[in-house]
């Protein structure tokens, strides 16, 4: 079923009502029809499974609206039973876009970029509001795609030692670095993640971290861990350590 999400205001006791954008993909696009099912989701927690009533005027601005009737709410979700934040150090092009696609797949609960000594992209105050715009635009796309529960949100770039210190209180700190042991050390640490934690995964960029942001980290708490013989790119790292505890952590 395709996956639409709805304000909470919008879900009643029987009922619900899509609006805005969805309605023409619902109508035009994907030519859907009275007795079709959706699946709605509120961006939170509830979930539902949905059968179309009828396509009529929206109850607040007048708009089109397409009138659903909820069938049954679906209470196991598709959330990983773990917290799982990614640091992206930022990367040139597009990558991050791709980042962000994948990640939210595999089940990230939010992403926030981040500015790194070796980075080459550097971005102003205008440049990185609208890029987030369009971040978090891929991001509800792909949680659609992927008929996640929430929409992961893609947060304002954050300076290296801010980003740090505001996974102070996260029960696991991931540092994917390849100077880090080996893997039998690797899986110790992954271990260590399980249902109702909180893990932050923080990935360089193409140029990797300086030795000063690494005993910054390390400072803080984060754990030095390889990912593997082989190096990585910046837009491979993070959704192959997500990859990984998303298996670990689901049944």
């Amino acid at each position: 079923m395709y996956l639409f999400f709805v304000d909470g205001h919008a879900i009643g006791e029987n009922e619900a009502e899509v609006t805005g954008p969805d309605v023409n993909h619902i109508k035009n696009v994907l030519r859907m029809k009275p007795g079709d099912k959706v699946r709605i989701s509120d961006g939170e927690k509830l979930c539902y499974n949905c059968v179309i009533k009828a396509f009529r005027e929206a109850s607040e601005d007048g708009g089109e609206a397409v009138l659903l009737k909820l069938l049954e709410r679906d209470e196991d979700g598709t959330e990983l039973p773990a917290e799982i934040v990614l640091y992206q150090g930022l990367p040139k092009g597009d990558k991050m876009e791709l980042i962000i696609q994948k990640n939210v797949e595999l089940g990230i609960k939010s992403i926030i970029p981040v500015n790194t000594r070796r980075a080459v992209v550097k971005l102003d105050e205008k440049k990185a509001e609208a890029k987030r715009r369009r971040w978090n635009a891929i991001s509800e796309s792909a949680a659609k795609q992927s008929k996640r529960t929430v929409i992961p949100e893609v947060k304002a770039v954050m300076d290296f030692k801010a980003a740090i210190d505001s996974a102070a209180d996260f029960d696991c700190k991931l540092f994917p670095y390849e100077n880090a042991e080996g893997m039998g050390y690797t899986r110790k640490i992954l271990s260590q993640v399980i249902p109702g934690t909180r893990t932050a995964i923080f990935i360089g960029p193409e140029g990797g971290f300086d030795e000063e942001e690494v005993s910054y980290a390390k400072e803080k708490g984060f754990v030095p861990i390889t990912l593997g013989r082989r190096i990585l790119r910046t837009e491979t790292a993070g959704f192959t350590l997500l990859a990984a505890l998303m298996l670990q952590l689901e049944k």
